[in-house]
């Protein structure tokens, strides 16, 4: 038959399909051309797809007999006597000498046109792919990642399998895909490293679009793309001259999405007994993906997604504090719930890992900034190298990636990002101090006296820090023994972030607020704490609240909105900022007259 092109084409119902028939499946081996290829159809293996859902068992002859059922071959459509009856979905066993393939059926395929927002159940995110680590990290994303690098053997797979789709990344360092592809893999994606044209940039569609993505071309769903990208690639399986359908079976299984679709190249096509996969990059964008299915993804030719823009900024400082190099990458994020947290977090790694300067003895310090519709987000940070088994850029990229997931988990509205912008420091040497001791001049003050000490702290392999500070004792402070706190942001961030896990119902301004309360580890904050209860309530504090308004707020709670209340009051009167990662806090006892 001659090669299919785009437009209406007749479809054959796999009911009618009898074993022996001579089938041809149309696919790219290299280039940008499909190829034909024989299959011999086996039969239909019944409700193997699912409840009434049959799916088409062939062996693939030609090319694809020797290369055995390759990752990217998902969507490669398959005719007889010029009639549409499915796509290469799945293959059967792994060592099999025999190309044995299992095809979705065309109707199967083009039930995804019907479908609109409804949601689809069992998808493929980083937030459900593995149980959380049993390690202390920051965030559950960053939890999954060491899970899934610390797991043992691969889990045990069904005999018939759909495709793995190959997750190429380009611009992405080989330590980026060892500490990320384990996670990668347990939601059946195959990460490798590729590459991508200079023209995979934002997500409007290219000039000439109208004529692309032909039956058996290659296509990609775009996560990441830019000065690094992350495309998932396969097949075009159909294509009415709008609308593309593709894989023929789930990209993620994310239902509605909003997602860049380019069309691809191959570079070549591994043969293997283990794992044969196709090789290549994906070249332009061209339309948008609408629609990830358990049978198929759908694109509309023409239409723009939603991305994020990214720019980080990477810097190295000598010894004398001044900078000696840096780096400038741009990019644009895929928006959706569970994986821009992820992205975000990956990429951030990946902008560390991928300079010369990267070494054990380095601390980062993390300086951004998130632009909403209405508000900003202001974030800073410092990570110093620990004994923990997790390296520093891992913990920081998961201290980056836990403020999106905090937004994104909003369970009130869907932010709208329109930019992020964020500035990496690598400074040489650990630069972190534990607090060790403090005094003040007097232990006894009345209302309204200043007292005045000192704190010293020990840093990693240096000399012992000596700070002095001053607080004031408030004229309203009440008669008795109180204690002076100092202490890390950690002990003071502690009440707020518990009271944001309780409350299921904050939203994004509430969130936003929270996140721009939050201090910073690179300062040491002195306390006055007194025993009068303190009330978290959403992005709010509320400190010394009287029992009277208290019993009122109680007498309102409800199971959804619930507010934190501890028996202390902690009124912060300096911070004492140093160019290193605080730890640790110290108590003094004061009486008050």
């Amino acid at each position: 038959m001659p090669r299919p092109k785009a437009g209406p084409v007749p479809t054959m119902k796999s009911s009618l399909l009898k074993p022996g028939m001579q089938a041809t499946a149309w696919t790219v081996f290299e280039g940008g051309t499909p190829e034909a290829v024989p299959i011999e159809i086996i039969g239909l293996w019944k409700n193997a797809w699912g409840p009434r859902q049959d799916i088409i068992l062939g062996k693939m002859g030609g090319k694809a007999q020797r290369t055995n059922v390759a990752g990217g071959m998902s969507g490669s459509p398959v005719y007889i006597d010029g009639k549409l009856i499915g796509a290469v979905a799945l293959r059967l066993s792994v060592f099999s000498p025999d190309a044995i393939c299992g095809i979705t059926p065309i109707d199967l395929m083009l039930e995804i046109n019907e479908f609109d927002q409804t949601r689809s159940g069992g998808a493929k995110t980083p937030e459900n792919a593995t149980p959380r680590a049993g390690l202390e990290v920051p965030g559950e994303l960053l939890a999954k990642v060491v899970a899934a690098g610390a797991a043992g053997g691969p889990a045990p797979q069904p005999l018939m399998v759909p495709i793995e789709t190959p997750l190429t990344l380009s611009g992405f360092t080989t330590h980026t895909v060892e500490a990320f592809g384990p996670l990668m893999r347990q939601m059946g994606l195959h990460p490798v490293q590729g590459g991508a044209s200079g023209a995979l940039k934002g997500s409007k569609p290219a000039p000439g679009w109208q004529n692309a993505l032909q039956p058996g071309e290659p296509v990609s769903g775009v996560l990441v793309s830019g000065d690094m990208s992350m495309t998932g690639m396969g097949t075009v399986s159909y294509n009415d001259g709008k609308r593309v359908l593709a894989f023929g079976h789930p990209f993620f299984n994310l239902g509605p999405v909003e997602m860049p679709m380019a069309k691809s190249e191959v570079l070549m096509t591994l043969a293997s007994a283990f794992q044969p996969n196709k090789i290549g990059n994906a070249t332009e964008i061209v339309g948008a993906l609408h629609q990830d299915r358990h049978s198929g993804i759908m694109g509309v030719l023409g239409d723009t997604a939603e991305v994020i823009p990214v720019s980080f900024k990477v810097r190295s400082f000598g010894g004398g504090d001044k900078v000696t190099k840096e780096k400038d990458y741009t990019f644009n994020v895929f928006v959706q719930q569970k994986w821009t947290p992820f992205l975000m977090m990956v990429t951030l790694f990946n902008s560390i890992s991928g300079v010369n300067d990267f070494s054990e003895e380095v601390t980062y310090r993390v300086t951004g900034k998130v632009e909403l519709d209405g508000q900003n987000i202001s974030l800073t940070t410092m990570q110093a190298p620990s004994d923990l088994p997790v390296p520093a850029p891992m913990m920081l990229a998961g201290w980056w990636g836990d403020k999106f997931n905090r937004l994104f988990g909003n369970a009130v509205q869907v932010p709208k990002l329109k930019s992020v912008n964020a500035v990496v420091d690598l400074l040489p040497q650990r630069r972190v101090a534990s607090i060790e001791n403090a005094w003040v001049d007097k232990v006894e003050a009345e209302p309204g006296d200043t007292l005045k000490g000192r704190i010293f702290l020990r840093p990693f392999r240096g000399e012992r820090i000596t700070r002095e500070f001053a607080l004031r004792i408030p004229p309203s402070m009440p008669k008795g023994d109180h204690r002076i706190l100092l202490s890390d942001a950690e002990t003071l961030n502690r009440m707020q972030v518990a009271a944001v896990m309780v409350n299921k119902y904050m939203d994004i301004p509430d969130t936003v607020s929270l996140i721009n309360q939050e201090r910073s580890n690179t300062n040491l904050y002195v306390s006055l704490v007194e025993a009068r209860p303190t009330v978290y309530a959403n992005d709010k504090t509320l400190p010394s609240l009287p029992a009277s308004v208290l019993n009122v707020m109680q007498s309102g709670l409800t199971q959804n909105r619930p507010f934190l209340t501890t028996g202390e009051s902690a009124t912060e009167q300096t911070a004492l900022p140093f160019d290193l990662v605080v730890n640790g806090s110290y108590s003094l006892k004061v009486t008050v007259k």
